[in-house]
Order: C-alpha cells, then structure tokens, then sequence
C-alpha cells in the first residue's frame, strides 16, 4: 500500500511540475488533444499501462 501512495505522489509531483514550468506549453497541448481521435488515446493509453506494467513487474521480480 506504502508503493502505491508513493507512486500517486509522484504522479502528482510529476505533473505539478509540467504545468508549473511549462503552462502555455501544457494549456496547448490540451487544446490538442481534443483534435485526436478516441482510438488513438485509447490506444496510446494501453502502449503506456502496458509499459508501465513491465516496468513495475521487472523491477519488483
């Protein structure tokens, strides 16, 4: 349980910190992103849930 508030923590930081040095940048790219097509987030969101679960499942194997 310990991992999982830790790794939401550092969602947050992660983004915090986008938006706090980057915010015309990230205010862009959400305008963008409303011009993608919803299979192409849904497909980019599962290339990263997937990455993102062979990364947790190397490091903690």
């Amino acid at each position: 349980m310990n991992e999982l508030i830790v790794a939401l923590g550092l969602f947050f930081f992660i983004e915090g910190i986008l938006y706090a040095i980057f915010p015309t940048k990230m205010k862009n790219m959400l305008k963008k992103i409303e011009t993608v097509k919803d299979s192409q987030l849904r497909v980019g969101g599962l290339i990263f849930a997937i990455i993102g679960f062979i990364i947790i499942y190397y490091i903690k194997g």
